[in-house]
């Protein structure tokens, strides 16, 4: 019985590990995706958006608001492609950070409440990607290869 255990689990294991490109592709694709999308409805309106930076007390507000617009519009794009994933993921990160510090943090009494909030969620999924990098799937995996570049995927 064991041994029959063993070997299957060993057979699902090995397809499960032959589709492990497929994982970082979707999570990549779609986050980038929701990125791309919010930054073009905030660069859209940007007179709007600026006004909430306003209202939140964000010194700078046309220019910050601006480029957290362009940040999330870019970031999300290049997120998407697997473009420069790792380089991204710094400044959509920092990003977050503005958010939590000036913006979200008035609203959070403890500590479920930051483990809750999209935007420390989103840092996590971002420091993932700067961590573990697009995944095989993704152009940078494609200009590393062209360079000579060892990836390790």
């Amino acid at each position: 019985m064991r041994h029959i255990v063993a070997t299957t689990a060993s057979r699902l294991l090995g397809i499960a590990h032959a589709w492990r490109w497929l994982g970082p592709l979707v999570v990549r694709v779609v986050f980038g995706y929701f990125w791309l999308e919010t930054g073009i409805a905030k660069v859209h309106n940007l007179d709007g958006f600026t006004q909430r930076f306003v209202g939140w007390g964000i010194p700078h507000p046309a220019f910050s608001a601006a480029l957290s617009a362009w940040t999330e519009l870019l970031g999300g794009l290049l997120l998407m492609l697997g473009l420069f994933t790792r380089l991204v993921t710094i400044p959509m990160i920092i990003n977050m950070i503005v958010a939590v510090t000036l913006v979200v943090s008035s609203n959070l009494m403890g500590l479920d409440d930051y483990v809750e909030a999209d935007e420390v969620v989103y840092s996590l999924i971002f420091f993932w990607f700067l961590v573990a990098g697009p995944g095989k799937a993704s152009l940078d995996t494609l200009v590393a290869r062209w360079l000579g570049i060892r990836t390790y995927d």
